[in-house]
């Protein structure tokens, strides 16, 4: 049997792989979030009402959603390094393109690429991580690229909320598109090649025929449909709270809606703590704990105090990533087949979810106000509940079989 060659633990060549796989997460995340913040703004310049707007949100999911279908069977055909960096690279040159754009069709046409360009980085920076890091400590550096997810959606929408304060929308999206540039080619530079790939080519018959093996599972589909509700339902908060905040009678800048983002920090912890209370008490019932969370905390943004709309969003927050985190971790352990497809299957019903809901939000809004957004939250949100509360007996006696 071959001798693997693992980056070795605690070693130069360890230090700075890590970095710039923290870098990298940090730009790709970052790149297809920076633009919700400011969607107002951009409306604005277009003229273009709340669904409309939301749209150069949505555009990058779809994207996002596309191309998951596809990544999980075409993965062994592309080097890890090369797809990775040149995602990261061709996302840059967007961000840089659609800040210097007069037309919010064209706008719409490069978040879509954006999107198809970006969705590799999860599943190959995945794939790379357990492939040439030694087995013993993939938690560890899986757990560092998740950190560097959550950090580069919060870092780009604040400092493109800040710009567009000082200068404009335009200039905000210029000046993160050139730093993300920059990490791209040092991500190229930097990151050492792999030195083990599995070869697994497949034709289109092949992944045709896994994917309908993947749908085949009832347990599956009805977890896909909890990924599908609960992140458009984050997505939505999140792509028109800016709405509501920049308007009387809070009138809040949009540097201070930026910041509302470092909320996201609480579902840093959530998604590591939940997680690991799933391999305790369950995945069924952590779950309906996340949910009824992510349920209490939108209801809470509905009272005026400002301070309120903040621990709400925070709460909302915790539920939601924790939920996530549990809905992720039911599906590795319920399928007994190729669990790299039944990822990919969940992560496409994720976005398809945040790209739909996300701009069915807005027809809320534009309808009955704030009240109304958070109404399609908590009907997607009970549907979860029910979801889970049917799955939770059938997961029971899975994990009996098991035992």
């Amino acid at each position: 049997m071959e001798e693997r060659e693992y980056i070795k633990t605690g070693s130069q060549v360890y230090w700075r792989t890590l970095f710039i796989i923290f870098l990298g997460s940090m730009a790709a995340f970052g790149a297809e979030y920076c633009v919700q913040p400011i969607i107002p703004v951009i409306a604005g310049s277009f003229g273009l009402n709340a669904v409309q707007g939301s749209l150069a949100v949505s555009l990058g999911l779809v994207g996002m959603s596309v191309a998951m279908l596809f990544i999980a069977g075409l993965a062994p055909r592309f080097d890890r390094k090369l797809a990775t960096a040149a995602g990261l690279i061709g996302a840059a040159i967007l961000t840089i393109l659609i800040g210097l754009s007069g037309s919010f069709e064209v706008i719409l046409g490069m978040r879509l690429v954006q999107g198809l360009l970006l969705a590799a980085f999860p599943s190959l920076i995945i794939a790379y991580i357990n492939e040439e890091f030694e087995p013993f400590n993939v938690g560890t550096v899986i757990g560092i690229y998740i950190s560097g997810t959550t950090v580069g959606g919060l870092f780009g929408r604040l400092v493109v909320s800040a710009v567009t304060d000082l200068a404009s929308w335009r200039l905000g999206l210029i000046a993160i598109g050139i730093l993300y540039l920059a990490v791209g080619i040092a991500f190229y530079i930097l990151l050492p090649r792999p030195r083990y790939r599995r070869q697994h080519p497949q034709g289109g018959l092949q992944l045709g025929r896994t994917f309908r093996t993947a749908l085949q599972d009832k347990r599956l589909l009805w977890i896909y449909l909890v990924a599908f509700l609960i992140m458009g339902s984050f997505v939505a908060v999140f792509n028109f709270i800016s709405y509501v905040l920049l308007a009387p009678p809070y009138s809040l800048s949009q540097t201070v809606v930026g910041l509302l983002f470092v909320v996201y920090l609480f579902g840093t912890f959530s998604s590591t703590y939940m997680g690991r209370l799933s391999d305790k008490q369950g995945n069924g019932r952590v779950l309906i704990l996340g949910l009824l969370i992510m349920l209490t905390g939108g209801l809470i943004t509905l009272l005026q105090p400002l301070l309120f709309k903040f621990i709400g969003l925070a709460v909302f927050t915790f539920g939601m990533l924790g939920s996530h985190s549990v809905a992720c971790g039911w599906v590795g352990k319920l399928n007994k087949g190729d669990k790299a497809q039944s990822s990919s299957m969940y992560m496409f019903f994720y976005y398809a979810g945040a790209s739909s809901l996300g701009t069915l939000g807005g027809v809320f809004l534009e309808g009955y106000g704030w009240s109304g957004v958070i109404g399609m939250v908590a009907a997607a949100v009970s549907i979860c509940l029910l979801v889970v509360a049917r799955l939770e007996p059938a997961a029971k006696q899975h994990l009996l079989w098991h035992h």
